[in-house]
């Protein structure tokens, strides 16, 4: 689920769509176009994809950055945890922001990541 880069909004329940620019695959350098279910729009760049890793990369473009940062880096990993056959699923930024607004930035990212993460286990049923 979460290695199909353009289908975020499959479970992303603040998000009504979801696709390439472009057409194409997840591919290194692919932009996916998120709308917001309250009409705005998100661009994010694929930085790097590993499939023995479980894990990919994206950023903000720097020409659509909807923060108040410089620069922003998400990773997403997903680890099986063989005890329990259960799946770890690792979600995470770096951004670099000016000081007065890291503490905004770092509590706006890391409930998006909750939240984001959350949708996923309700849309898999788990």
């Amino acid at each position: 689920m979460l290695g199909r880069f353009e289908s975020i909004a499959d479970f992303v329940g603040k998000l009504s769509a979801g696709e390439l620019e472009g057409g194409g695959g997840p591919v290194v350098g692919a932009v996916r176009r998120l709308t917001i279910a309250t009409g705005g729009v998100a661009r994010e760049r694929l930085v790097s994809m590993d499939a023995r890793d479980r894990s990919y990369q994206y950023e903000f473009p720097a020409e659509s950055i909807p923060f108040p940062v410089r620069s922003y880096l998400a990773t997403i990993r997903v680890r099986p945890v063989t005890s329990t056959g259960t799946t770890f699923v690792e979600w995470y930024g770096d951004f670099d922001c000016d000081a007065a607004v890291e503490e905004e930035m770092r509590t706006a990212f890391l409930s998006r990541y909750v939240a984001f993460t959350a949708d996923l286990v309700a849309h898999l049923g788990c």
